[in-house]
């Protein structure tokens, strides 16, 4: 059922791997390193068709110098966050909330509600790009960053639930038996004796989230329009010109906007680990 560890395999085998691991790490981030090169590179390097070679200059200051001078990429990153984190918060609560709800009340329509959450991850987002926004321009949420974070909560609320389900359907039930046995109130049972068990997995929940959110292209181009909402994932096409592909400053800027996932990616990487191998064994 499981595969056998490496150390069991024969000298051959291990050494294959040994030669293999390596190389597909390295092909695996080439296209990272591509971006890093580039985002060093002189506009000259690129114009001459110098994009895989050794830049013949290093213009790092300079360019990232350039990003933020030539765009208001300070400005998409702070909507980066106005659009993250209410999203983040929001979605846990809901997440936690109903994950509780499906996981410990035993009621008709259980498994019903549970796989309507459940659905709504294998719907195509591409689909619902039209429907969604005609709602939002109806209801007044085209082109707000509150727009963005209802949408991006409703669409992530599905996984988010899935996720805690069925990590509180791990928990031992016995804990809240007990809670009600001593007459403890359903509130005080969810916030005193579930929410500390579900740290690790809200921890791990939110950097997904958080990744998720942030990363996010598709429905950033299309619910927002101007640069009072526009996220930075949306924004760096500001760093090309009208007439002139800027390819350094614009790989310049896709670092910019990818350290603060990776810090929070390193910031709670223990707990993110812990949540998501919680248990796996016993």
């Amino acid at each position: 059922m499981f595969p056998r560890p490496i150390e069991k395999s024969s000298i051959g085998a291990q050494r294959a791997y040994n030669i293999a691991l390596p190389i597909a790490l390295i092909i695996w981030l080439l296209p990272l390193i591509a971006v890093m090169l580039t985002s060093v590179r002189s506009g000259g390097d690129l114009n001459a068709g110098n994009y895989w070679g050794w830049p013949t200059s290093f213009n790092m200051i300079e360019n990232y110098m350039a990003v933020f001078n030539n765009s208001p990429i300070a400005k998409y990153i702070f909507n980066s966050f106005k659009v993250t984190i209410p999203t983040v918060i929001l979605t846990l609560a809901i997440s936690c909330l109903t994950g509780y709800a499906l996981a410990i009340y035993r009621f008709k329509y259980n498994l019903f509600v549970f796989f309507i959450f459940v659905a709504g991850n294998f719907v195509p987002f591409q689909i619902l790009m039209i429907p969604v926004r005609d709602f939002s321009v109806s209801t007044g949420l085209y082109d707000t960053v509150t727009g963005l974070v209802l949408f991006h909560a409703a669409f992530q609320a599905g996984f988010c639930t899935l996720f805690m389900r069925n990590f509180i359907k791990a928990l031992p039930f016995d804990l809240i038996e007990s809670a009600r046995v001593e007459g403890v109130s359903e509130v005080k049972i969810f916030w005193h004796v579930v929410m500390p068990l579900m740290r690790p997995a809200i921890a791990a929940l939110a950097v997904l989230i958080f990744t998720f959110i942030w990363n996010d292209y598709f429905w950033a181009t299309v619910l927002v329009q101007g640069d009072h909402a526009l996220p930075i994932t949306a924004g760096l096409k500001s760093l090309n010109g009208q007439w002139i592909s800027q390819w350094h400053l614009v790989s310049a800027g896709s670092i910019v906007a990818a350290l603060p996932p990776v810090a929070m990616f390193f910031l709670m990487q223990k707990h993110f680990i812990a949540g998501l191998t919680l248990g796996a064994v016993k």
